[in-house]
């Protein structure tokens, strides 16, 4: 945005586009497609952690499970949109 003048700056900061600052953000327009996938996501996510759970024999698997579940915890906290730094 350096080599930016007023105007092209203004044009990339509109409100209607979803600025940050703005007050009025871009929504979607149903929300049946969001609520459809989480509805059948969720029975499959739990039949998945069922049949990791009762995988695990011993106490070091459950241990490289967990460090995998903090790993990518981490990553989803280093690659949020709203991170600040």
């Amino acid at each position: 945005m350096a080599n930016m003048d007023a105007t092209q700056r203004t044009q990339t900061e509109r409100m209607e586009l979803g600025d940050a600052r703005s007050q009025r953000m871009l929504r979607a327009r149903s929300n049946t497609g969001p609520m459809t996938y989480t509805l059948l996501a969720l029975p499959i996510l739990g039949v998945l952690i069922y049949a990791v759970v009762v995988g695990i024999d011993e106490w070091w698997q459950g241990l490289v499970l967990g460090v995998i579940v903090l790993t990518t915890i981490g990553l989803m906290i280093a690659v949020s949109p709203n991170r600040r730094g």
